[in-house]
């Protein structure tokens, strides 16, 4: 972790960017189009290598971020934990002036719904992000409220799938690594 560098600039670290040079090997990413990626340093390191890798356009969506939480700085990982519990469990309310979870959910969903609005649904995009991203995207996309339910597993780097035609969740949170792709 760099602690001392606002957390939307941290790069990938030696490991997430060996998980990431994994996936390179997966015969799904041959059928994507398209790579997007949220403005994070990790998140574009991230579909950098992969959009290199495929030698497709990468796009940075500026609205895709993180939740704003930049009030507090970095927070060691149990302040963190209990913080990300709060901003969950009080979608309406600002921890610690955090952005609220309804407030970034929305802009989230607006980004990816932009991103998609003149793409043809039967070629594969991906979407890069940090962990909040997904997991309020997730919780949108099923029709759920905004839950740390829909949160990916400790560690982060996981992948799910969602139908681009009708925003059907098609599979959820897997180990990047390890996604072998959808059907449908």
């Amino acid at each position: 972790m760099e602690t001392a560098r606002p957390v939307p600039l941290w790069r990938l670290s030696a490991i997430g960017r060996g998980r990431v040079e994994a996936m390179r090997a997966k015969p799904w990413l041959g059928t994507l189009s398209r790579i997007v990626a949220s403005a994070e340093t990790k998140a574009v390191e991230a579909a950098a290598i992969l959009a290199a890798h495929l030698g497709i356009p990468m796009n940075v969506v500026e609205e895709m971020g993180e939740n704003d939480r930049s009030s507090t700085g970095f927070l060691e990982p149990a302040a963190f934990e209990a913080a990300a519990d709060r901003f969950f469990a009080e979608p309406e309310a600002s921890w610690n002036g955090w952005e609220r979870a309804v407030d970034a959910s929305r802009r989230i969903v607006r980004a990816v719904d932009g991103a998609l609005r003149d793409h043809d649904p039967e070629r594969p995009i991906l979407f890069v992000g940090h962990g909040a991203v997904g997991s309020l995207l997730k919780a949108s996309l099923a029709g759920r409220p905004i839950s740390r339910v829909e949160d990916q597993p400790a560690g982060g780097g996981n992948i799910f799938a969602f139908r681009l035609s009708n925003r059907q969740l098609l599979c959820d949170w897997t180990p990047m690594e390890e996604f072998e792709g959808v059907r449908g």
